[in-house]
């Protein structure tokens, strides 16, 4: 085998040809070497054998090693001269389908995940929205609490009455509200001052000799917030309990204490 022989053999323009790549003038040397020389001729049906073969396994592009096979057998097997094959066109069809199918394939699968996203995007955005609303209904309920109350505390018929403390509580300062006419108490508390952690401040009403429980008093509580309404109570009181509270006000004197004007 001559070096112009194999210089062509290990060139691209047989495989170009037999894809439909070449130009007009590649095309016409390659017709020309298939024609002239038999070794081509042969590495030309063998190369066409081996594409017809990956072609029809959907395969996009042939192996590098085609043509090196091809040269060891050609070194090895005596030459046959061939007439030329007309290129087959629709090697050039198969690949393209081959193309358009991973094209497509990785186009679903783009879509697919893209599909996903957005939903799991839509899915937060719910989410949050349904949050938003929920802190919406709190704050409006909020804002409706504070609205009642303030026409409480703007209403002629709520009296005020400032509770402060004696001696064993001197910062301790309470400030109650009471409407009479819509049966509605409210307290507030200004300053509470600190007790030691098995103690608590308690309120009471006192009605007809006896002491009605309104709750406990805490830091916590410093805000305006609703008491029960005790109906002719002649005071209010605050007293230190055992933590936790008590059921019935101890012996001790009350730390704060108010008459009211209800009931006279």
């Amino acid at each position: 085998m001559n070096d112009k022989i194999t210089t062509f053999l290990k060139s691209d323009l047989l495989n170009n040809y037999l894809i439909g790549q070449t130009t007009a003038s590649e095309t016409l040397e390659v017709e020309h070497y298939i024609s002239e020389y038999p070794e081509i001729a042969k590495a030309y049906d063998t190369l066409q054998d081996q594409l017809e073969f990956t072609a029809q396994l959907s395969s996009v592009k042939a192996p590098k090693s085609i043509l090196d096979n091809v040269l060891n057998a050609l070194d090895e097997k005596p030459v046959i001269a061939l007439k030329p094959k007309r290129t087959k066109k629709w090697y050039s069809l198969a690949i393209a389908a081959s193309v358009t199918a991973l094209l497509f394939a990785s186009s679903s699968f783009y879509l697919f995940n893209k599909n996903k996203q957005l939903s799991s995007e839509n899915q937060t955005i719910a989410d949050e929205i349904f949050d938003l609303r929920g802190d919406i209904a709190n704050n409006n309920s909020t804002l409706n609490l504070l609205l009642d109350q303030f026409k409480q505390l703007n209403n002629p018929e709520t009296e005020k009455y400032v509770l402060k403390g004696n001696t064993r509580a001197k910062n301790l300062k309470t400030v109650a509200y009471i409407n009479p006419e819509d049966k509605k108490s409210m307290i507030d508390v200004v300053s509470l001052p600190q007790l030691p952690d098995n103690k608590v401040y308690q309120i009471w009403a006192e009605l007809q000799g006896k002491m009605v429980n309104l709750g406990v008093l805490s830091e916590a509580d410093r805000r305006l917030q609703e008491i029960p309404y005790t109906e002719d109570a002649l005071g209010l009181s605050i007293s230190i309990e055992p933590k936790g509270g008590s059921q019935v006000r101890s012996n001790d004197t009350p730390v704060a204490e108010i008459s009211l004007k209800i009931g006279d």
